[in-house]
């Protein structure tokens, strides 16, 4: 057996590799005599680092894929200084934001303005716990796991609104009431869009939502919902054309304006790291996660997920910032109506057939 036969073996039964692992490393622990408890806690560890740092180096690949794919947009150039096209720019951004100074104002709710950041990324990372990557390569796949990601994700709110509050300063305030107002808005629709998969699939498992698509992917009975759905959480995670809690031209920077250094890197990175959250719940739910034919599941997996996130930036690099009002008008007077009645469609039709 060659090397290159070897690789596609590893590929192509990646779950099965995860759990011999699994048994082999229970039968050794259980040969010492040990708490296997204690051997839980420890494959719990090393999972969270291993998902913190492939999502850390991730979100650094999505910023300069960004950066490139938005230069073709404009006809223009990106960056292509430093590094072979501009490959090492993350790098000296990287550089530049561990020793950049970490100001904090005076008046500022030091300890608030300190844990805002740390709510927001973790919130961000927690969720991964329950995205099925590719066969059998998942954290945790809960029972309730649709229900933890609506929960975890709501919790992001909670660091942007903290951290507008502790700033002192009435555009942050501003910026943190906008957002805080606009996630729970959209947040409306968007569970609604989730409960019309939630009904088609019987459960709440996403190993289970994946498994019912193995015959059709759910976007082929959910058009509407799939458009709907990335419509509510791009606005979930503040991108434009609703990055309305930052708004430069009318807020400074928002919520973060008073940020610097490091914390401003943990709201960045998060920021970056929700857009990919994003388009991996939308595979998981209607591109039929790991599943495709020939390339091994992981990477079908990520060929879907890198596919919405290139629909997410288009958007971006596309439309204008709307006005806070129309942003409003358009949570509760269009997307709430046409989602409400996507889950009444959608629950008819499932009792008639």
């Amino acid at each position: 057996m060659n090397f290159w036969q070897v690789v596609k073996d590893i590929f192509y039964n990646t779950d099965k590799i995860v759990a011999w692992i699994y048994t082999q490393s229970h039968a050794l622990w259980a040969s010492w005599h040990l708490p296997s408890v204690i051997l839980d806690i420890i494959i719990q560890l090393v999972v969270a680092v291993i998902v913190v740092a492939f999502l850390a180096l991730n979100a650094l690949w999505i910023i300069y894929y960004e950066r490139r794919f938005s230069a073709k947009m404009q006809l223009r150039y990106g960056p292509n200084r430093v590094g072979w096209q501009g490959s090492l720019q993350l790098i000296a951004d990287t550089i530049k934001l561990l020793i950049k100074e970490d100001i904090v104002p005076t008046k500022t709710d030091k300890n608030v303005f300190t844990i805002a950041p740390i709510i927001v990324m973790l919130a961000t990372f927690a969720v991964f716990l329950v995205i099925p990557f590719g066969k059998g390569i998942i954290a945790a796949d809960l029972n309730i796991g649709v229900l933890y990601i609506l929960a975890i994700t709501g919790l992001a709110v909670i660091g942007i609104l903290a951290g507008g509050w502790a700033s002192n300063n009435k555009y942050s305030l501003i910026g943190g009431m906008r957002s805080a107002a606009q996630i729970v808005s959209y947040e409306i629709p968007s569970v609604l869009i989730v409960l019309s998969i939630i009904l088609m699939a019987g459960s709440l498992k996403m190993g289970d939502i994946v498994a019912a698509q193995s015959k059709t992917w759910y976007i082929l009975f959910q058009p509407v919902g799939f458009v709907l759905f990335l419509i509510a959480s791009n606005a979930e995670i503040n991108r434009a054309p609703f990055d309305l809690p930052e708004a430069e031209s009318e807020l400074v920077s928002g919520f973060i304006t008073e940020y610097s250094g490091m914390k401003f890197a943990m709201f960045f990175l998060a920021e970056y790291t929700n857009i990919f959250l994003v388009s991996a719940v939308a595979t998981t739910l209607f591109l039929g996660g790991w599943q495709g034919p020939w390339l091994p599941p992981f990477v079908w997996f990520f060929i879907k997920t890198y596919f919405v996130v290139s629909i997410l930036m288009w958007i971006r690099w596309t439309f204008p910032r709307i006005r806070v009002d129309h942003l409003m008008e358009f949570a509760w007077k269009v997307l709430l109506p046409i989602a409400l009645l996507n889950l009444i469609v959608t629950a008819v039709v499932l009792k008639m057939v």
